[in-house]
């Protein structure tokens, strides 16, 4: 994996962020550092323009995280990200950012070795996520052209090379509606969507991982998607039940398979999911030539996927790949707050 200071440069959101700016990576606008007072956070406030993000510097998984609309809001907002940042991370350190609107969350893997070489392969869209957290993720991005796909890949590796970064990690960008991309964060680990890559550009990132933590170079400079591939995350969860956490023992599991189909999971019939950790039971990825064709192979192979004794987001991930607007690729990380079971 990387180095300690590689952790810690990228681990701190103001600090990445501060890096990206000195190395020319586009940011969103926000706060000079961390807030120290509700009266300064007013005043970055207005001189942007509402809405804008509270963020925890130390955050993640959308802790510590309140979009504001209007000043009459602030206040709170303030407040609670404060007590929540603390009690998630030890650390109440908040900052603000300009809220984009009708943003994707589009990320890029990238690599690079300890002779300062870097590369990127392409890019996953992960905009379909519930207060957010991933959800499905897919690559390549519906929403992508050739010409950003180039922007973004080499703004990534910038990123990257800019604090000298070695083994794998994901650059995290959010992209407007007139393809505007900003840094968000950096990844600086392998990540559960690492297979959607894996997929689309036959190439193997953990063997990668090792290989360079072995001292040895990296080649090439982007490795771009030959195929489409879709991951479903298969939380215990129940999406009739505003995504309740079914915690339980499986009594029955029949994991599809076949041409096109990959699953990643640990469970088995018999396991206990116990209350305490992350829901995700498993990650179903479908691979094909076309967009289309991994839409109908997910269709297939969630069908087939049986798990019995606790509820699941099968349901869910069956009634989206239906979805007409999922399926023209016309989504947004705002796409789940319309998004009705039925």
């Amino acid at each position: 994996g990387p180095t300690p200071d590689q952790i810690r440069s990228m681990g701190d959101k103001i600090t990445a962020k501060e890096t990206m700016i000195r190395a020319g990576v586009p940011v969103i606008p926000g706060s000079d550092g961390l807030l120290d007072s509700l009266d300064q956070a007013k005043g970055v406030a207005r001189e942007m323009g509402y809405p804008v993000i509270i963020k925890a510097t130390a955050g993640g998984g959308g802790k510590g995280m309140r979009v504001v609309w209007q000043e009459s809001e602030l206040e709170r907002a303030y407040s609670t990200a404060k007590a929540e940042a603390l009690a998630s991370f030890k650390n109440d350190g908040i900052y603000m950012e300009k809220f984009v609107e009708e943003p994707r969350h589009i990320e890029i893997q990238v690599a690079g070795d300890r002779y300062g070489k870097v590369c990127h392969l392409s890019e996953r869209d992960c905009s379909i996520q519930r207060r957010h957290q991933k959800l499905v993720e897919e690559s390549p991005s519906p929403f992508m052209t050739p010409e950003l796909r180039e922007k973004m890949g080499q703004a990534a590796i910038k990123a990257a090379s800019a604090i000298n970064y070695e083994s794998v990690g994901t650059i995290e960008f959010l992209v407007d509606r007139h393809r505007n991309f900003y840094f968000m964060e950096m990844n600086t680990r392998i990540q559960v969507e690492h297979c959607v890559t894996e997929e689309v550009t036959n190439f193997d990132l953990i063997k990668e991982q090792i290989k360079i933590a072995a001292g040895e170079p990296i080649t090439g400079d982007a490795y771009l998607p030959a195929m489409h591939a879709i991951e479903c995350r298969i939380n215990a969860e129940d999406p009739y039940n505003d995504f309740r956490p079914s915690p339980g023992r499986i009594n029955v599991l029949h994991q599809p398979g076949g041409h096109g189909i990959r699953i990643d999971s640990h469970v088995y019939a018999g396991y206990v999911i116990p209350p305490y950790y992350d829901s995700m039971i498993a990650k179903i990825i479908a691979v094909a030539r076309t967009r289309e064709e991994a839409i109908n192979t997910m269709s297939r192979a969630l069908s087939e996927y049986v798990i019995e004794g606790v509820k699941t987001t099968i349901p869910f991930h069956q009634q989206l790949m239906r979805n007409e607007d999922f399926k023209k690729g016309n989504f947004t990380t705002k796409f789940l707050e319309t998004f009705k079971m039925v």
